[in-house]
């Protein structure tokens, strides 16, 4: 079998900073969690005895006053206890602070605007929005706790004539809020609705580019959509490139948000997305746009494949070998720096004495924009193959991934 690992190069002595095999299909490593936000559990016997008597008595309110009540599938007003059912109504009691009235309030509103927008059956139509599928707003994989991951990008609404072909008008716009809401149901049917499980997504929102004067309204009518019909259903909110301005409007606007709401969010400047995301989400998940190794068309082949991830630190330079490689076999591999902006190279080196090395791949400045590399080659001899990032001339550190898969001749000699 074969295996891998990184040497780096620094002006100081050479020195090996990790020695790991990458083994794929390998079991996912202890999440990652931070201590700022503790996401409720949905345990009742976590609750506080205030707590749970506000859930009996939201649960004899809605039995007093709605024969069948239903939302995303779960009757909320079951013959018998349902997990299920508490946890969608612990939802809206955490949203207004287990007051039952309120609570009560905004489900009842909730359920008429299900009704009247068709929110359950929209999953399942054609809106017409091609052009954004996997642009705009899109689920891509999971965090490294499980949670289903949202990202958003507006910066393609810079260009006039697109800004204009989706929010020309009211009509419109409410028709891209239909596509928007019907993105974030695809994302909820993935949920778990259980004590103990995934109850909540990620949503990732990419800032960079992005029109804030020409998407006040829309933004406005998004947020307040799902503020006032989807209660405690995202876990974090991860802000990636993020311009000064946006940094000094939520340092203003901060000391007005709750402390349970400034606790999901993550803030991460321009060229830091790659360092911030591999923090919750693992690089195998990390669209190839963002540093990661996830490709729109990884969805046809299963569950990605597990990524080893590692450091380059300023004025270093690693080396990822990858040895006991056999004559004939194939290897493909895939490796990314997030933010680029280094050297690159690919080599293979055979054992045989007085054989060559070969250039796979020839060394290149990489661009900071550059998404992840995929390769493969053919070996003739039995050696190794090296793949070398370069950060000699940079003082910033990096964070980095690969994976690689060996496929051994099958042919019989």
């Amino acid at each position: 079998m074969s295996s891998a690992h990184q040497e780096t190069d620094q002006k100081q002595p050479k020195k090996t900073f990790m020695d790991q095999p990458l083994l794929l299909g390998a079991s996912t490593p202890t999440p990652h969690r931070t201590p700022s936000f503790k996401e409720d559990t949905y345990h009742l016997h976590n609750l506080k005895p205030s707590e749970k008597k506000a859930l009996q008595d939201l649960k004899t309110k809605l039995t007093q006053e709605h024969a069948d009540v239903t939302m995303w599938g779960v009757p909320l007003l079951p013959s018998t206890t349902s997990e299920k059912a508490d946890v969608i109504l612990l939802k809206f009691l955490r949203a207004r602070d287990f007051r039952v009235q309120d609570a009560f309030s905004m489900l009842v509103k909730c359920l008429a605007w299900r009704k009247e927008f068709g929110a359950d059956v929209i999953v399942d139509e054609e809106l017409g929005f091609k052009e954004l599928e996997g642009v705009v707003a899109y689920m891509n994989g999971y965090d490294k706790e499980g949670h289903p991951v949202c990202y958003n990008a507006y910066g393609v609404f810079k260009d006039k004539e697109m800004y204009e072909k989706i929010f020309g008008d009211n009509e419109k716009l409410k028709r891209f809020l239909r596509w928007r809401v019907q993105v974030l149901e695809r994302g909820i049917k993935m949920l778990h609705f259980k004590p103990g499980g995934i109850n909540s997504i990620i949503q990732v929102t990419d800032l960079k580019d992005m029109p804030k004067r020409e998407l006040r309204v829309a933004s406005n009518h998004i947020l307040s959509l799902f503020q006032d019909n989807y209660p405690e259903m995202v876990a974090r909110k991860i802000f990636i490139n993020v311009p000064w301005y946006f940094s000094m409007l939520y340092s203003v606007f901060s000391p007005f948000l709750t402390q349970r709401t400034k606790s999901k969010f993550v803030l991460s400047k321009e060229g830091n997305a790659a360092e911030t995301l591999y923090k919750y989400i693992r690089p195998e998940d990390v669209p190839v746009q963002y540093g990661g190794l996830s490709r729109p068309s990884d969805a046809n082949t299963g569950p990605p494949k597990p990524a080893s991830e590692f450091t380059v630190k300023g004025g270093e330079k690693v080396n990822i070998q990858i040895e006991g490689i056999e004559a004939g076999a194939t290897i493909t591999w895939d490796i990314v720096v997030g933010g680029w902006d280094l050297e690159y190279s690919a080599e293979y080196v055979p054992i045989a004495n007085g054989s060559y090395t070969i250039a796979v791949e020839k060394s290149r400045k990489m661009a900071p924009t550059e998404e992840a590399v995929h390769n493969s080659y053919t070996a003739k001899e039995a050696g190794k193959l090296v793949l070398s990032v370069d950060n000699s001339a940079s003082r910033k550190r990096k964070v980095a991934s690969y994976r690689y898969l060996v496929r051994k001749s099958t042919v019989v000699m």
